[in-house]
């Protein structure tokens, strides 16, 4: 058996929200699994993905760049013409190259054409949906909608398949991959279909939910992470196993337990739109029951995770992630943690940032069709005193005002602004084909098992 490099699982969900799980503070969703791998583990509590949207935080988590360092757009649509760039060069290829299998089980989302799929960008193997569960045919679809479908690699294998078995068929694949590669070492990033909408939920997850449809995904992704976890146990590889467990953005709602106790949601630069849980776990290695506070992003995964499978990161190109593994480590937090500052971009917009304690936001912009419209605003907050970003002290601060204004204008410089008509001077061109084709298109006389999704939770 392999032992000398570690295996790695990387769980990330879609939608779950930064008070979405018992550890960090839920008093509506059951969570004694995930639970279990923060008591086992690192809880990380200032931890943020790089968007507040699926498709651009994916595309940054995978890269180690901010998303508008490498010209990602927010949210990708079937047959979109833009992808992530085949000349990117992703974790899993790193990874791939240093002698790792690599699979990826789940929602991809960074482009369906050929070049964009996961087995052009590192991936040995893939089986999910290429984009989100809600872009099939949904209720009062026309026949121009194309079916929702299900990959393996490369090949259609289902169109509109059913949801509520889903997560059990991503559950299987994953374990298939873990028990073929248990001599290691293997890369395994399952990315979740919950809690996005349409919520299909297996009624074994029902029984007990307080809190509808939604409570219902979080149990069942608390039942995915437990399977894993006595998977590892049973192979005896667990040891040789490190799992970072997190989600794409914040949720899709601020009621209920979402974002509590953040402002904002999912489409937004309020915490409540990128800061999300994030916990690591590796018997042996990472000391259990530490909580971190140090500012840290999604984007840091790849540096870290190179540096501890030994492979050298690009030097033809800015990668924005720093290395974590001090912290991951450590009994105690850093003295001087590796990153202290943190850009909020929401697609091509700079809107705020955060040094040390000390948030900025600098322009604000609405959801849907109303985020085009951004308006100028000043508003400054000390998060350490005041997560929730209620308390504006613009005013009454004007050196710290005057330090993160500074470094805006320099970030403008360096990635851009769509605000301030600023292209930024360090930006790489995202990816793009001409005549792009869905992958499936509507046959009505196909035996579909389900013919449209309608929305299925009370709260959406």
């Amino acid at each position: 058996m392999n032992r000398e490099k570690t295996n790695i699982i990387l769980i990330n969900c879609d939608d779950l929200g930064y008070g979405d799980l018992g550890c960090y503070g839920s008093e509506m969703h059951d969570t004694p699994h995930i639970d279990r791998m923060a008591a086992e583990g690192v809880r990380f509590t200032d931890f943020y993905m790089a968007a507040p949207v699926c498709s651009a935080s994916r595309a940054g988590m995978l890269t180690g760049c901010y998303p508008k360092r490498i010209n990602f757009p927010g949210v990708l649509h079937p047959a979109d013409s833009r992808g992530l760039a085949p000349s990117e060069i992703t974790i899993a290829r790193l990874l791939r190259d240093a002698g790792y299998a690599t699979q990826l089980v789940g929602k991809w989302h960074c482009g369906d054409q050929p070049a964009f799929l996961p087995t052009n960008h590192g991936f040995g193997g893939y089986y999910g949906l290429p984009y989100s569960n809600d872009m099939g045919r949904n209720r009062g679809a026309g026949p121009e909608v194309p079916p929702l479908p299900l990959l393996d690699n490369t090949n259609v294998i289902q169109e509109q398949p059913d949801q509520t078995s889903l997560t059990e068929r991503y559950v299987e694949h994953s374990l298939r991959f873990i028990r073929d590669n248990r001599d290691g070492p293997f890369f395994l990033y399952l990315a979740h279909m919950y809690v996005h909408v349409p919520l299909y939920v297996p009624d074994r997850f029902m029984k007990d939910s307080r809190d509808g449809l939604y409570g219902g995904a979080v149990s069942c992704l608390d039942w995915a992470a437990g399977v894993i976890l006595h998977e590892l146990k049973s192979l005896d590889i667990d040891e040789n196993t490190l799992i970072i467990f997190t989600s794409d953005n914040g949720a899709r709602w601020t009621s209920n337990d979402g974002n509590r106790p953040l402002r904002g949601c999912k489409g937004t630069t309020w915490e409540g739109g990128m800061r999300v849980p994030c916990i690591m776990r590796w018997p042996g290695r990472i000391p259990a029951g530490r909580t971190s506070r140090s500012l840290t992003t999604a984007m840091d995964f790849y540096p870290t995770l190179a540096a501890l499978t030994g492979m050298e990161m690009p030097d033809d190109r800015v990668i924005d992630g720093k290395v974590i593994s001090g912290l991951m480590f450590s009994h105690t937090d850093a003295a001087e943690p590796p990153r202290n500052t943190f850009f909020f971009y929401l697609k091509g917009r700079l809107e705020a940032v955060r040094c040390g304690k000390w948030k900025l936001h600098v322009a604000k912009s609405g959801r849907g069709a109303s985020s085009r419209r951004t308006e100028d605003i000043r508003e400054l907050y000390d998060l350490e005193s005041d997560i929730g970003e209620s308390m504006n002290l613009y005013e009454s601060c004007p050196d710290v005002v005057e330090e993160l204004m500074s470094k805006i204008e320099a970030c403008r410089l360096d990635m851009g602004d769509e605000v301030k008509g600023v292209e930024g001077e360090n930006v790489r061109p995202c990816g793009y084909v001409e005549n792009p084709r869905p992958l499936t298109r509507y046959d009505e006389n196909h035996p579909y098992m389900i013919e449209e999704y309608d929305l299925k939770d009370e709260r959406a």
